[in-house]
């Protein structure tokens, strides 16, 4: 006999605070992640349309905040390029004052799906929906990119700076690992800028950085049925695209770590975590895919220490070198985020023999989604669309796979054999299964490799009982499991 287990917690602040080389491993693992940190906070705050200052300052407050509320412990939260894109739209369209609101709004949805069990429905997201949403992510921040290469203020020597960041973040893991790629190639780009006098868009033209620390803003847009009607869109998109891909992000974690994990807490914890970002003036986030596996597959960390260590040294380090941040090229930040585009896309999803051997089905649900997030800019959009069009396809398959086999026992009796899933897709059409006026005064319907899970099932035995009476035939109903039992003497009779 198996026995089922829950999978081991992660190791707790305490126990590695009692042990020095457990405490350091986690030190260096959150200061090597806010050095990876840094540079993606700045280029998604570009992609969002705020001051790099304000992507840099939510990456500090969230990664803080999480790491004493979040429930997966080592897991990295900062703004995100997930919810830049669902903001982006709201900034530019509508202005930055209501950033704000639309954040905390976001933040108290999350709040709320959190303590409403939100975390239960991620089984209902089929593998081609969140495969989708990784694609469409990625293919939203490589265009998202391309005026850092094709404006038309966009000097030549770019392009050449921009493909010597990639070749740096490369070929740089060849040599060593201990150093995130992505800083290195942002450190030489901006040496040969500098070293060169080359001029070049800068995060300094972006916006003012940091000199101090964030003070306590609050919302300053009047608080009106107007605002609400605005941001409640934007924030519900904030909402669900955060959740979506923390929740993904932290059974990658669960996977890799080999231990379990509060989803209940992480997800009202990143709500708490936006909702504390945006009175800072911050934008929102969620956990980042790429520095949380720096952080526990590459640096090792297994507890909170290290995400709060992440969010502290980037506070540190932007307030004492913000004047050398202000000089980074953007050609060194669109190589990072090009970088980031292939990491992210599930380039096995394309190829063509994994899409001959997929299922129509799940082909087509994954193009649908990411034409939906592509066309509309909306990661929610496409995601709910997704999980719509993939229970349409489910409901089609399993509809065609109820069997009913007649088996004539005697001139007096037949037997019919009813087998799958009886449910409204599967059912609607179990009346035409039958041979009313062929069939002798007894007919048996036996039930026991079948199963009713709604009333259209009900309702169409019902029927099918009703055409073998106006032929003169009964009908016995035999195998029904507990839960068809219920469900239809409950129903019976009631559906006319």
């Amino acid at each position: 006999m198996s026995v089922i287990t829950h999978a081991p917690a992660a190791p707790s602040v305490l126990t590695a605070l009692r042990s020095p080389r457990t405490l350091t491993r986690e030190v260096l693992a959150g200061i090597v992640t806010a050095l990876a940190l840094i540079p993606e906070a700045i280029s998604f705050s570009v992609v969002a349309g705020v001051d790099p200052a304000v992507g840099l300052f939510s990456s500090v407050i969230i990664a803080i905040v999480i790491s004493i509320v979040g429930g997966r412990p080592a897991m990295v939260s900062a703004a995100a390029g997930s919810v830049a894109l669902v903001i982006a739209p709201l900034v530019r369209e509508h202005g930055i004052e209501y950033l704000v609101p639309a954040i905390v709004l976001g933040g108290v949805f999350q709040l709320v799906l959190g303590f409403l069990g939100v975390a239960r429905l991620m089984r209902f997201i089929p593998r081609s929906v969140n495969v989708a949403f990784v694609n469409a992510l990625a293919i939203l921040i490589f265009t998202a990119q391309l005026p850092n290469l094709l404006g038309d203020d966009v000097p030549f020597v770019v392009w050449p700076l921009t493909a010597l960041g990639i070749a740096i973040i490369v070929g740089f893991p060849f040599l060593t690992k201990a150093v995130p790629a992505p800083l290195i190639a942002v450190v030489v780009i901006t040496g040969i800028t500098m070293l060169f006098s080359v001029v070049v868009p800068t995060v300094g033209d972006e916006g003012e950085l940091p000199t101090a620390l964030p003070g306590f803003n609050g919302i300053v847009t009047p608080l009106s049925f107007e605002t609400l009607q605005i941001v409640a869109p934007y924030a519900l998109g904030v909402a669900i695209v955060g959740l979506i891909e923390t929740l993904l992000t932290a059974q990658l974690v669960d996977s890799i770590t080999e231990t379990g994990s509060s989803k209940w807490r992480e997800s009202w914890g990143q709500g708490v975590a936006n909702i504390a970002s945006a009175f800072f003036g911050g934008t929102g986030g969620c956990a980042m895919i790429g520095q949380t596996v720096i952080n526990v597959k590459t640096a090792g960390a297994r507890t909170r220490i290290s995400t709060f260590v992440a969010g502290a040294s980037v506070l540190v380090l932007t307030i004492v070198l913000h004047d050398l941040v202000a000089q980074i090229p953007m050609a060194a930040l669109t190589a990072v985020m090009l970088m980031v585009c292939v990491a992210t896309f599930d380039w096995h999803s394309i190829r063509p023999r994994t899409l001959r051997r997929m299922p129509l089905g799940e082909t087509a649900v994954m193009l649908i989604t990411v034409v939906v997030v592509v066309v509309t800019e909306n990661l929610a959009t496409g995601v709910l669309v997704g999980v719509v069009v993939a229970a349409l396809v489910f409901a089609r398959r399993a509809a065609h796979v109820v069997t009913v086999v007649r088996e004539p026992v005697d001139e007096h009796t037949v037997r019919y054999r009813v087998r799958g899933a009886l449910f409204f897709a599967s059912s609607n059409d179990l009346v035409t299964r039958f041979s009313y006026a062929e069939d002798p005064e007894h007919v048996v319907i036996d039930m026991s490799d079948a199963h009713v899970f709604d009333a259209s099932t009900v309702a169409a035995l019902d029927g099918v009982e009703q055409r073998f009476a106006k032929h003169g035939s009964t009908v016995e109903v035999v195998g029904l499991n507990t839960g068809s039992v219920a469900i239809h003497g409950r129903l019976s009779g009631e559906l006319g």
